[in-house]
Order: C-alpha cells, then structure tokens, then sequence
C-alpha cells in the first residue's frame, strides 16, 4: 500500500488557536507554487492515493493512516524528514527520514526515537516539543528552555502536566519562566501534537499499489525530461525527446575542440577588440568575487561569437589598474550598434554599472529566453547546456576546490578556461533560443518588454532610494513605548494583567472575566477564538478589543519595517538597493527582494510613517510618484470589449459608483458607501475568478444574495462573462493563456480530472492575461521613461517600481519636462481603446508624493 498527503491552503485548528502559527515563515516561492500541480499530475499517472483535507495537515492524515494502520497490524514506513513524526512511532510504525546530499537514510522504529530524544516513552516526545518549541512552526515553547534541558526536566517529571503541577521542585529563573509560561508550554505541546482522528475513510484497498498509466508517465517524463528517472521506472527502452533530452553520455572540454585564449598584453587585447567591434553581436561574461553587483571584485570577462571560441581578458587586482583595463574595452561594451549576449543580463551589467561601464546595445538574455519559452524548467547554465547542447562544463564547485579559495587566488590558466567556456557556451545557446523565440511566437516580449528592461533595473537598483534612518529609530522608539501604553492600557481595561500572547488566556479574560459577547465563538477544543476577525467584531463596542488589535499591528509594523529597514543601508552610497526579479513570478510582475520594497505599507497612519521615510537624495530633488489608476479593470474592459465598461471609463465615472449603480439598479448619484462598497469587492473579485461563497465571505452577507449580486454585474456586463469563458476555453485547448505582448502561462491542470486543480488553474486563466499585461505594460513604460530621460540627459532618476506604481527622484528644475514624460510614455506604452489614467504626485517624501 502507498498513499501520499498534502497540507491545503485552508487555516486548520493550530491556525485558529494561535495564529502566529508557522507565520514566521516567507511566502512560497513562485516556482515551488507551479510545480505542485505537476507532483499531483505525477501521482496521479502513477495511481498513488492522495489525500488533502481542509483543516488538517498532512502531518494529522498521515498519523490517522498510520494509527489505522496499527490497528490492522500493518508495517507502516512514514517518508519524512520532520522530526515531529517522531511521536507517531510505535512497533509496527517507523520514521523512514529522507536525507539530503546522499547521506545515509535512517529507519528509526521505537528504539531508536527513544534513544534519539532521551524518553522513556514515546508519547513523551510531544512534552519535549512543548518545552522545547520549535522555531520553524513558530512554537514558542518556555523561555530558557532548548532540547537538553527539556529532556531533563521530563526525564524528571514525565509530562509537562506533571512538571507545570511542581514547580515548586525547581529553582530561580527555570522555576519563574515555568509558572509564568504555564499556559504557553501547555499550548506548544497542542500544537505539537499530531492529530491522529482526521475524519476520513481510510481505505486501505485504495491505498493499493498498481501499475502506473504509462502512456501518462511517458508524457510527464518526457515533458519535464527525466530521462534516468523514466529508465527506472519505464523501461531502459525509454528516451525523452531528442530535442530536449539530457543525454546520458554527456560531452566536456575534454571532448570537444575548442580555441580558448587569454588577452592579458594591450596587444592581444587591441586585437581583440579590433575583432569584437567587426562582429553584429558577442557574448560577455564577467567573473567576480562575489555575488552582490555593490560589492563584487571583477576578476576578468570572458568573451565569444564563435562557437568553440573564447577570450578571457584578466582585471589587474589594483583598482587603478583595473580602471584602467576596462577603459580600453568602455567604448565597445557602450557601442549601441553592437549586440550583447548573456547569461543572466543583470548581474553582469549590474558589475559592470559599478564599476562605472554602462552597457549598451541591443540586449539577449539566455536565461531570459528560456523562462519565456519553458518557464516551468530550471534555467541555468549548467542545466540548460546539458539539456540543448549535451554538454556538461566546468562546475564552479571543481573551479574553486568547493568553495575553499576565491577566484583571486586560482591560476589565470583554470579561470581562463572556466569563464570562456561559459562565454562560449551562452553564444551557443543564443544561437539556439534565438531562432525558437521566433518560432514559439515570443519576439515581441522578449524583445520588447523583457530584454530592454534590464539595463532599466541595473540603473533602479544602483540609483537606490534615500532613507530617513533617524526618523526610523525614533519612530522605533515611539512605537516601543506605544506598546508598553497599550499592553498598560490593555491591562487596565481587561481590570488584571495576563499573557496577551496567549489565545487561552485572552479569551478567558475576553468571555468569562469581561463578559463581551453573549454567545462567544470558539474553536473545535472548545477554546475562545481570539483572532483578527473576532477583535474587529468587537471593536466598534469594546475598547479593549480596539487597543489588542492595534498591539498587534504595531508590533508588526516595528518588527516588520521600522527595525529592518535602516540596517539594509548601504554604507558607500548611503541608499538601501533593493533587487529585482523580472521573470520569476508566473505572471510577469517584477519582485523586489533584499529588501523586499513593494509591500511598505501605506493604508494605516503608522504605515505612512514608514513611507514617510522614504526621502530624496537632496534638497535640490523631490520625489515623484506616477500610479496607474485601476490598470486591472481598464485592462479586462480591453480584453473584454464591454461596452458599459469602457464607456464608464471614457467619461471618467467612477468605476465603483457606476457598478453598484448598474447591479443595484439605482441612479449613480443615489449609490450610497455600502452599495459602493459591495461593488468594489465585485469589479476586483472578478479579476481573480472570484465565486459566489467567496464574495459572501468577503462582504459578509449570504451566499445566496452573493450569487444574485454576481448575476446582475454579469447581466449589466456580458461580455466580461464572455471574454471568462472565452478564455478559459482557449486554455483548454492550447494548454496555455497569453497576454497583450504574447507572455504565456502554461496551465497543465486546466483540463486534470482533479476538480480542485482544474478550478485553480481556470482561475489563473482567467486572471493571468489581466495580471500579465499590466506587468508589460508597466515594463514597457519603464523603458520607454528609461530611454527618454537618457536621450534627454536629465538628472531625474527612477527608483522604484511597486506593483502599478513608478518612483522617482526628480530633479526640481525638470518637473517641467519629467511630469509630462512619465504621464505619456505611461500612458501610451500599449496601444488601447480604452483610456488609461495616470495619477501623479509630487512631494519632499513617499508619502507626500503618493
């Protein structure tokens, strides 16, 4: 038998009981996300048994299989490598733990888990982690308290409950941190402990191995090229295509000729330029000390447009030396009439950019090119020089000895080789992916949105934006003490003081002590709920419920933004320099990291403090912001041709007020804020294939009166329904959705027998074109901006992008010039018949601006 489990995005009990549940940890990463569908499409080719229930995890369905399992005397193997699943070993139950980098794989059955965590008792191991904690599920645990010395202590006392009963057994702070914390070790342990009465059938006649669907398993395997895996599984007798397979017999520079040469004399470097300026375009790659463009040394570029050939010129270590071995090649690498390919376009540009060489030409990047073509595959150069070219180069791993010397401290002769393979390799493959952009119908984004917006990035990210780190501590400190006012506050109100940390407690003092609600909600064991939704609903009647959720927000604000973002200035320039992804995220948008700058809040008072802090970089500049007004709406109203809508934007109505007045059937000068209200989470709930049961969630009322509120907009806006089902079609058949510049997003789920999996990925079909565009049309407007400012020469330099919004330091003395710039090329950037509105701001911080 074999069966697989997922966790669902639905909250389950240890969420409602303490909501700073696993909160600590980051957001999936985009291209985890887009591959999930593959692993249920795998197992369902395989005929695995997959189960998911909302409300559980999978850690709860999987101790309820094993704990029936026990009940039949089953040999159950459960294959994690989660430590908790420690506590679901019995005699016939063991912890098969998966290890990484080809460590040894360790079955561990009742002995070993025993030995493992120094109990004497298995279910003991669940105390431990109630002490203990556990920092990467958000666990508190008990102040002062790590793995040993809760092992000792229950070794001592044999639960937590028998310890928390005589503290008067211990001493000094352990004995302190215990009484206080009682509640607070006692909730770790809950939440530490695996559920094992999942209501679901476990029918283990399902859970029966069979035959895989090969045909299905051929496709899969060939579609994500596992060319050995398939062999293991299907058959020696199975290949991935010729075209993308990873061959087994893979070539290196040991089987290839080649013509790799070293240009470190001004004549074999005058030579090379000479025949780097004859050639339409050239690949470069640079070789550095580091991965941060601010801070990297450049040890050499390498160079090729032939293949089997490359030139490496070495940079002099001394910084006079090495400025002047670049200005020989500054005016060819600034050439605009020649080309420039690259692996990963940015980074190199990025080096360059600081060391004072601004790139120029036009632009081809291979990693680029192939997250537009395959953007479900891994893309770099190793990967994809094995999958297009069955070649394997050079590891940097074997260059650097595994990471035990610096590029500076290897021979000339090893790096030379290195990074002119890796020139010669990218040339190789830009021969490739060249003429499959064409064929795959992608030249217009690639050429047009993605490409030219790189230098646009390099020169952001090196601009970087100003920050008022002063105010930031001093607002730090304001919001230090504003939290010691209100937990005051809080204690006052509540007439006692408690853990307000603490569902348990809180909701004691909430329900039984003050008495708020008659009929309090409660979670499935029987405790108070005490989450956001709960506090706003008391809010409007009770203070104390006002004060908790403004604690709350103001020390996510300050642990959040307000202490993070001065420590993330840069010393030399004294700006913070955000990153930017251009191609990860599936639908286009850029992402912002290190540090992430496009969530900066701006809704709540404390948040504009934050933008607030966001300043020019001197007296002589103010910030300017340009901010796309309802980009998503004006977009679907495009891709639709509604008439009602577009109309409603050429006259300028407001988009909100014009629907409720169209779905409640009143005159738009009757729409009242609540009619408004419901209107606005419908035009924005539509963009992401909103159904009746989530608008009812949203605003509040019945589902029934939900489903009738979206049958009217559909009644007043048909062919929004239309271009919905238009579009979901055409994934159905093509397997993919575009946007305006011919972005696609593959959608393998839109026709899977899954329901769940098809109704994400019809979701997605539906907003993908919509999200997609406004990414291009802002990437287009970027550079457009980008490339009228330089041909112009003006000292305004942009320094943000945050989803629809443009930030600029704009010199004062161009306002003139700039405003009227940013507003058209925005504007202007897609041809459409529907007008798009630009809204602009100006001001001596973000806030002002915005």
């Amino acid at each position: 038998h074999i069966a697989v489990a997922f966790d669902t995005d639905a909250p389950t009990k240890r969420h409602i009981e303490y909501p700073a549940y696993k909160a600590q940890r980051s957001a999936i990463p985009e291209n985890l996300i887009t591959s999930i569908p593959q692993v249920y499409e795998l197992l369902e080719a395989l005929r695995i048994k997959v189960f998911t229930v909302d409300g559980f995890e999978a850690d709860d369905i999987i101790g309820t299989i094993s704990r029936c399992a026990d009940e039949l005397d089953f040999k159950t193997y459960m294959v994690t490598t989660d430590k908790d699943f420690s506590q679901l070993v019995s005699e016939k139950t063991y912890f098969y733990k998966l290890s990484a980098h080809n460590e040894k794989i360790e079955i561990m059955g009742v002995p070993e888990i025993k030995d493992k965590w120094q109990v004497s008792r298995i279910d003991q191991v669940t105390d431990i982690l109630g002490l203990w904690g556990d920092s990467s599920d958000n666990i508190p645990g008990v102040t002062g308290i790590g793995e040993k010395t809760a092992q000792k202590l229950i070794t001592q006392f044999g639960s937590i409950e028998n310890l928390v009963a005589n503290t008067d057994q211990l001493k000094g702070k352990q004995k302190e941190n215990l009484e206080n914390e009682t509640e607070q070790a006692l909730l770790s342990k809950r939440l530490a402990t695996i559920d094992r009465h999942v209501p679901i059938p476990v029918d283990f006649d399902g859970m029966k191995r069979q035959s895989p669907n090969l045909d299905k398993l051929k496709a899969i395997f060939t579609d994500l090229e596992f060319d050995r895996l398939g062999k293991r599984i299907i058959g020696e007798e199975f290949s991935v295509n010729q075209e993308s397979s990873v061959s087994t017999s893979l070539r290196t520079i040991k089987d290839v000729k080649y013509d790799y040469r070293i240009a470190d004399t001004i004549e074999t470097r005058e030579s090379l330029i000479k025949k780097l300026k004859s050639q339409q375009a050239f690949c470069l790659d640079c070789e550095t000390t580091g991965l941060d463009p601010k801070t990297a040394k450049l040890v050499g570029i390498a160079f090729s447009f032939k293949s089997g050939t490359g030139f490496y010129v070495p940079i002099p270590n001394t910084e006079v030396n090495a400025q002047s071995a670049l200005q020989e090649f500054r005016p060819l690498l600034e050439d605009e009439s020649i080309g420039k390919v690259n692996h990963n376009l940015k980074f190199d540009l990025a080096v360059l950019k600081w060391h004072g060489i601004t790139v120029r030409g036009k632009l081809f990047d291979t990693m680029l090119a192939h997250q537009l073509i395959f953007p479900d595959l891994r893309h770099n150069l190793d990967f994809l020089a094995k999958t297009y070219l069955s070649y394997s180069p050079i590891s940097y791993s074997n260059l650097t000895q595994d990471s035990q010397m610096d590029l500076l401290q290897i021979p000339i002769q090893r790096i030379a080789e290195y990074a002119s393979e890796d020139a010669d390799i990218t040339w190789q493959l830009y021969e490739f992916f060249k003429d499959l952009i064409s064929e795959k119908e992608l030249s217009r984004v690639f050429y047009e949105v993605e490409c030219p917006l790189v230098p646009v990035l390099v020169e952001i990210e090196s601009n970087g934006v100003k920050l008022d780190s002063q105010a930031l501590v001093s607002f730090s400190s304001d919001l230090k003490d504003e939290l010691f006012d209100k937990e005051t506050e809080i204690y006052r109100l509540a007439r006692m003081q408690f853990n307000i940390d603490s569902p348990k407690q809180l909701g004691e003092v909430l329900f039984d002590h003050l008495k708020l609600a008659e009929s309090p909600r409660k979670t499935k064991t029987g405790q108070y709920k005490t989450d956001a939704k709960v506090l706003e609903s008391l809010a409007p009647n009770h203070q104390i419920a006002q004060q908790l959720l403004e604690f709350r927000e103001v020390r996510r604000l300050k642990n959040t933004y307000v202490d993070t973002l001065p420590k993330a200035i840069f010393e030399r320039t004294q700006r913070i320099h955000t990153e930017y992804d251009q191609a990860f995220v599936a639908t286009g948008r850029i992402q912002s990291h290190s540090p992430n700058l496009q969530n900066i809040p701006i809704r709540t008072k404390r948040g504009k403090e934050i933008r607030k802090a966001f300043i020019p970089r001197s007296d002589e500049y103010v910030l300017l912001s340009a901010d796309y007004s309802q980009i998503e709406l004006r977009i679907i109203a495009e891709l639709s041709g509604d008439e009602n809508l577009i109309t409603a934007f050429e006259v300028g109505l407001d988009i909100h007020t014009e629907t409720a007045s169209k779905v409640f059937q009143v005159p738009y000068d009757q729409v009242n804020e609540e009619m408004r209200r419901q209107a606005k989470m419908v035009n924005f709930g539509i963009v992401y294939g909103i159904s009746a049961f989530g608008l009812a969630q949203r605003l509040g009322i019945r589902r029934g009166d939900a489903q009738q509120i979206i049958d009217r907009y559909f009644n007043q806006f048909p062919k929004i329904r239309n271009y919905m089902d238009d579009i979901v079609e055409f994934a159905r058949n093509k397997g993919y959705v575009q946007t305006m510049t011919g972005r696609r997003r593959h959608l393998p789920d839109v026709n899977s027998a899954n329901v769940t999996m098809r109704n994400s990925a019809e979701r997605n079909a539906i907003n993908s074109p919509i999200q997609g565009s406004s990414a291009d049309l802002i990437k287009l407007a970027m550079s457009a901006i980008y490339q009228e400012f330089t041909s112009k020469k003006l000292k305004t330099r942009m320094i943000l992008q945050v989803h629809d919004e443009l930030l600029f330091d704009m010199w004062k003395s161009e306002e003139e010039t700039v405003v009227p710039i940013v507003q058209d090329k925005m504007q202007t950037a897609i041809p459409m018949s529907v007008p798009l509105k630009v809204d602009i701001g100006i001001g001596h911080n973000w806030l002002e601006a915005h």
